[in-house]
């Protein structure tokens, strides 16, 4: 048989592992995506989409795909805490930017909203397209072991409707193969923390809620019900898929004792408790347990081996940060090996990844399982934990209602506990405030602004070296873009003002030089692009005729505050240094 070679082989087709071959793929980069079941996604798992992840799929030209299928922003907000779904609200938050007094930072944050789109609909998304413009895509194709030697990676897989076994050659492979990832286990990745620390359960299930949650829609229904066989508290979480009939069941078990069987008919009973809606019809479609973690990887590469999603970090999901974070290590790492597979980076370039991604696995696994932690304040403030029995939790429930001095302090510590619930749901600045340090960056001496508000709460626009883009409109009488649609992923991008015209020839030379694509864009009036409302003036924070450099990936590479003598030396040298030549 001969011998099958492509540049990239990606093991996994969920959202770290289609976003990849996606990635590689819109770049020109030839790659093979395997996995060892028969089609996508079989359950609705990740779901809350941020605008982060919103950006990527913009950028790949598949935006308005994903919107076609998602549940809009304005959707997605009333998270309610309750006795059932039916039953008495404990209180609600507004969510994922949509209370008024937040919206407003989502919106000037970013060219997208958040939406919500159940992974069984975006992974089809991310694996069609990626076929289309090119991913060999092998279904029912497992990852068996990989050996590395200088020149490339020997990947082994095996049929698994035949039993054949075959060798794939390729010059770099990326496992995103899920939290129990065999890469990698076989390439040794060093780990903090543990795995399963709690278990829980899904039910999923079909039932029309239109009438008890469309007057108040969201993604997230939280069940407080005393007596429920849903854990020890009986807390569970009612799930959307799709508004408002397709649903999902989420609650702990404990994981040390036998895993709970659940068959239909218990099934059934557990979601009519818990919408407290004893005669509902419901259609039971499916059940699955899986384990709480607390796990990331400390380096995410070995030479040509690099490992992506929740290969490297796992968490519960709290804060909706699993397939936003996987899709953004894509998004970091498929420029990097595309530009290293051209000649137009050295393969230092690639340690990067580990550099700057591996923070970012941390903040996250420790973020996602703090939130998780702080529902453990909503049943101390309820008086759940030192209550006797299930009467005893229920009386203390009813409490909050009572014209006493006691009824009076749980008013006031629910108002103090749905506030910390901020920190999970409406984190924009964990969301869109991701940071780089590296090689892959050249700072300027300057440091990133001190916060003026809390900045896992608040996103924080910059143009330090290592900052994201901010997002402004810009345009003309005809058009509006962003500034993120300005610098695509398939080049550097240099911006600069009318007095900063001098580095647009300085950028044609330097890309010729260096054989990179990257082109200027002169904001200002009688220019392609017109500084719309002066904003972007007022965030860019260099003079206007000083320059900022942007990496395919949209975060800032390097930046002038002003127009230097010799403009071409200094962009030459700092997007050599980026690239690690």
């Amino acid at each position: 048989m001969a011998q099958i070679s492509t540049d990239v082989v990606v093991i996994g087709s969920g959202p770290a592992g289609a976003a990849a071959a996606l990635l590689l793929s819109t770049l020109g980069i030839p790659n093979m995506m395997i996995t060892k079941y028969r089609w996508t996604a079989n359950t609705p798992r990740a779901h809350i989409t941020n605008q982060r992840a919103m950006e990527v799929f913009r950028d790949a030209g598949i935006e308005q795909q994903v919107l076609a299928d998602a549940t809009p922003h304005h959707l997605m907000g009333d998270t309610v805490f309750c006795t059932s779904i039916a039953g008495e609200e404990i209180g609600r938050i507004l969510t994922w930017g949509t209370h008024p007094g937040r919206h407003g930072d989502y919106e000037l944050a970013s060219p997208c909203l958040p939406v919500d789109i159940p992974q069984t609909h975006l992974e089809p998304i991310l694996v069609r397209n990626a076929t289309e413009r090119g991913t060999q895509t092998r279904f029912s194709t497992e990852y068996l072991t990989h050996q590395q030697d200088d020149h490339g990676v020997d990947v082994r897989v095996r049929d698994r409707i035949t039993g054949h076994e075959y060798t794939i050659r390729a010059k770099y492979l990326i496992g995103a193969d899920g939290a129990r990832s065999q890469v990698a286990e076989d390439i040794g990745l060093p780990m903090q923390g543990a795995m399963d620390i709690a278990g829980s359960m899904n039910i999923t299930f079909k039932a029309d809620l239109s009438a008890y949650v469309g007057n108040r829609p969201s993604v997230l229904y939280w069940v407080i019900q005393p007596g429920s066989n849903v854990g020890g508290i009986g807390a569970g979480l009612v799930r959307m898929v799709r508004p408002w009939n397709e649903w999902l069941i989420v609650w702990g078990y404990d994981i040390d004792q036998p895993a709970p069987v659940v068959d239909e008919t218990a099934a059934i009973a557990i979601v009519r408790s818990l919408l407290g809606l004893p005669d509902i019809d419901v259609e039971i479609t499916g059940t699955s347990l899986w384990g709480n973690n607390e796990r990331y990887a400390t380096r995410l590469h070995d030479r040509r081996v690099f490992c992506a999603g929740d290969a490297v970090h796992r968490h519960p999901p709290s804060n909706g940060l699993g397939s936003n974070t996987s899709i953004q290590d894509s998004y970091n790492l498929a420029w990097k090996i595309a530009a290293v597979l051209r000649g137009q980076a050295g393969p230092a370039l690639l340690d990067t990844y580990t550099t700057e991604r591996a923070p970012v696995a941390e903040q996250i696994v420790l973020r996602a399982n703090r939130s998780s932690r702080e529902f453990v304040q909503f049943f101390e403030v309820l008086g759940l934990l030192d209550a006797r029995d299930e009467a005893e939790m229920a009386a203390r429930i009813e409490e909050r209602k009572a014209n006493t001095p006691a009824g009076a302090a749980k008013r006031a510590a629910l108002v103090t506990a749905m506030e910390l619930k901020h920190y999970e749901f409406n984190a924009h600045g964990v969301e869109l405030g991701q940071f780089y340090e590296s090689a892959a960056i050249v700072g300027d001496g300057s440091a990133r602004p001190a916060p003026t508000r809390d900045p896992e709460l608040y996103y924080q626009p910059s143009t330090v070296p290592g900052s994201r883009l901010p997002h402004v409109w810009v345009g003309t009488t005809e058009q509006r873009l962003s500034t993120l649609d300005l610098a695509p992923m398939t080049r550097f991008t240099l911006f600069t003002g009318i007095s900063g015209e001098p580095w647009a020839a300085a950028a044609e030379k330097v890309a010729d030089q260096l054989g990179v694509p990257l082109e200027t864009v002169v904001i200002g009036p009688g220019r392609a692009v017109t500084d719309l409302y002066y904003d972007w003036a007022r965030i860019r924070e260099v003079a206007e005729d000083g320059a900022i450099l942007v990496r395919p990936d949209k975060h800032i590479a390097w930046r002038s505050a002003t127009l230097p003598a010799d403009p071409g030396r200094m962009l030459h040298d700092a997007l050599a240094a980026v690239l690690g030549r």
